[in-house]
């Protein structure tokens, strides 16, 4: 049997240069912004307590999540497939405060089930969150940093869909549905499959406006077609639906060169999206790059609920076609031996280091120059400077 040990897991994948460099160039742009907006860098741990992970999370959470005992406590451990509960939990517990709470993360998640076989298992993602104000203008502001974070890498023109969990909910609490007809038909609409819906929605004007849902997609005249599709039913939905156009209204406003689009049977997240949820798409990519929402009051199971809310952006995703890495190589210096000899050269190294050259300096006579140095460090009668060099 031949040994096979180089091979990796299914879904997992290890970036290699140039594409890893690039890739850290994209999480570094992205902080930047984040760092910009004024969200203080927080570093959850990847493993944490289960009951930690899953706060306001669904089954579908639960399946992601990968599962361990604690040799140490007895207690199960999860690899975490989200990092909004370890955000929620900073503001609830170890950085309580009264008044607004911005916090930004950046790192790995593991899928222990990937909803699709090319998902990949490892991804990596950065969020922005913030914490206690309920009003729209912070999910602007959300909206805003996700479509400014997709610009930092060079990805112009993103079209913002909107929706609003308000209104599904508030369709669904006037039936009496068991828990696993609730699952079948959350699921049903998030596929946006009008036969499963009508399979499990009851005749008449409740059961006509969830089976029309996932066709409210669109442009702003799709909230005249929701609000004449909703108005019989009233109350919550309908106030909902106000929100969602407050919300278009403010985010147009601050992104006026943004297309929006709206899409009301959107439920994107693990189930614990609670209000306004949106998404960013670009035509160059065949999913969503972002997506976020408001989730009011999750944070109860951690002794403190606050409203919220937030996004992530899959930053391997962003990553375009890496350039080639270009650097210097600098020979073996066997004749400089001389103190002033030495002095210079390392003298010029750290200059082209600190304008942020990448300098390779060779260890032995035997020592190749790597593929990407494209030039090399020389010495003329002037002292040391650069050429291409001759692969």
């Amino acid at each position: 049997m031949s040994d096979q040990k180089w091979r990796m897991p299914a879904g997992v994948d290890e970036w290699l240069p140039p594409a890893a460099w690039r890739l850290e160039q994209v999480r570094r742009r992205v902080l930047d912004v984040f760092h910009a907006w004024g969200f203080q860098y927080i570093e959850p741990p990847i493993v944490d307590y289960l009951d930690a992970l899953l706060v306001g999370g669904g089954d579908d959470l639960d399946l992601q999540t990968l599962k361990v005992v604690d040799q140490r406590s007895g207690r199960l451990l999860g690899v975490r497939a989200d990092l909004t509960a370890q955000a929620v939990r900073v503001d609830a517990h170890s950085m309580p405060t009264d008044g607004v709470l911005r916090l930004c993360y950046a790192g790995n998640l593991v899928y222990a089930n990937p909803v699709s076989s090319v998902d990949n298992r490892v991804p990596l993602k950065a969020g922005a969150e913030i914490f206690g104000s309920p009003s729209l203008a912070a999910d602007a502001e959300v909206v805003a940093l996700m479509v400014e974070v997709l610009a930092a890498v060079e990805i112009a023109a993103p079209v913002v869909v909107l929706g609003h969990m308000g209104i599904y909910h508030a369709l669904t609490a006037q039936l009496t549905l068991t828990a696993d007809q609730q699952e079948a038909l959350f699921a049903a609409v998030q596929s946006k499959s009008e036969t499963d819906i009508r399979a499990l929605a009851p005749a008449g004007p409740l059961g006509d406006a969830l089976v029309r849902l996932p066709t409210l997609m669109g442009g702003v005249n799709v909230l005249t077609e929701a609000e004449a599709c909703l108005r019989p039913l009233g109350g919550d939905a309908i106030e909902a639906l106000e929100q969602l156009q407050a919300l278009a209204d403010q985010v147009s406003a601050r992104c006026p060169d943004i297309a929006v689009r709206f899409d009301l049977a959107e439920l994107a997240g693990y189930g614990y999206h609670n209000g306004p949820v949106f998404s960013a798409y670009h035509g160059d990519h065949g999913q969503a790059l972002a997506r976020g929402g408001r989730y009011d009051g999750i944070g109860a199971d951690f002794g403190r609920s606050r409203p919220a809310t937030g996004f992530d952006v899959s930053l391997k995703a962003l990553v375009s076609d890496p350039q080639p890495v270009s650097g210097i190589w600098v020979p073996f210096q066997e004749a400089a031996t001389e103190a002033s000899e030495r002095a210079a050269l390392n003298t010029a190294i750290r200059d082209l280091r600190r304008k942020g050259e990448a300098v390779v300096v060779a260890i032995s006579a035997a020592e190749q120059p790597p593929e990407f140095c494209d030039r090399q460090l020389i010495r003329d009668a002037d002292g040391w400077l650069t050429q291409g060099r001759t692969k």
